[in-house]
């Protein structure tokens, strides 16, 4: 009889091991596996071509597309990826029916060779087909992807096919405000379906976000919330990630997340602690490495202010924009990441 109780003990504990749930809660108080690759960033040079303080690279095929934000002329500069050679500039911000008066974003298409541009002003996506741009880059004329919706607006986007992108859509909230969001878009319908998800104690929402098809991860990294959130590509919550300086205020004056890339099968985020030494707003300098369940691996000081990056596969580096003393650079990972 007292066998058969310690049997049944056993089996009890093995089940209510085997039905535990699993945290969607995670706190990392303690980030300190740093290191200093500030010597390892090489810087790229742009040659001739004049950008402006804000930019952001993206990759085509073995091209270097930089959107520069605020541009007076020109809105992309397209470079060679592997010795970062300049070859046209293209895209040219004004009122005329084959330009850009308010430059959103880039989007790239790798399958169809082509980059997007989004136009707020005329409420327009524009397609810019890689091969005719590099032989007319001048007189090429985009043609009409689709026509935006006023009250939501895709940010940014991942582009998987059209009816099927990732995207942070901005919500208009009254005269002035507005909450941002991830959302799943099919293009050429219009449908936006939100998250299923969505953090109950943060109201004023910023966010960017990466999507990775492979690893069938969805990410948000929040603005001014030292908080990161992780979807599967349905948009249900695997696990939010809160780091130390975590609360549920939100503060202009505080950053803490950037960009956001996959690497191989890691998360990589820009990152900062929210306040420089003197108590003014900082941008991020470093990168923080995550496995896919949000396992905090190492931090990376870059030693930069960090404004965008993205990640080269092929070359397996980080090409990132800065507002410091170099304005382009890259670093290669080998096996850090």
């Amino acid at each position: 009889m007292q066998k058969n109780i310690y049997i049944l003990l056993l089996l009890f504990v093995f089940f209510s091991s085997c039905t535990k749930k699993v945290t969607t809660e995670v706190y990392q108080n303690k980030r300190d596996n740093v290191i200093n690759l500030h010597s390892k960033v090489k810087e790229i040079g742009t040659e001739d071509v004049l950008i402006n303080r804000y930019s952001q690279p993206f990759l085509l095929d073995r091209y270097l597309i930089i959107g520069d934000y605020v541009s007076k002329d020109s809105l992309v500069h397209i470079f060679d990826k592997y010795d970062f050679k300049y070859i046209c500039s293209t895209a040219f911000l004004g009122p005329g029916p084959t330009e850009i008066t308010s430059f959103g974003s880039v989007c790239i298409n790798e399958d169809d060779r082509e980059f997007y541009i989004s136009d707020y002003g005329k409420q327009k996506i524009f397609t810019y087909k890689l091969d005719s741009v590099l032989s007319n880059p001048l007189n090429y004329i985009p043609t009409v992807k689709v026509n935006l919706n006023q009250e939501q607006i895709p940010n940014r986007y991942y582009y998987i096919n059209d009816s099927l992108c990732y995207a942070s859509i901005i919500t208009p909230t009254g005269r002035s405000g507005f909450n941002q969001s991830g959302a799943i878009w099919n293009m050429m319908t219009g449908k936006i379906t939100q998250l299923k998800y969505t953090h109950p104690e943060i109201e004023k929402k910023r966010v960017n976000i990466a999507v990775s098809i492979k690893n069938k991860t969805f990410v948000e990294c929040y603005d001014h919330h030292d908080l990161m959130t992780i979807y599967d590509l349905e948009g249900n919550l695997k696990c939010n990630i809160y780091g130390s300086k975590w609360n549920n205020k939100t503060s202009n004056k505080q950053k803490y997340y950037g960009s956001v890339i996959f690497a191989k099968d890691k998360i990589v985020a820009s990152y900062s602690d929210g306040r420089d030494n003197f108590g003014k707003q900082s941008r991020p300098t470093t990168l923080l490495v995550f496995d896919l369940k949000g396992n905090y691996l190492k931090t990376i000081e870059i030693g930069y202010n960090i404004l965008e990056f993205c990640y080269d596969e092929e070359n397996n580096r980080i090409i990132m924009s800065f507002d410091d003393d170099i304005q382009l650079g890259y670093l290669e990972l080998g096996n850090i990441v």
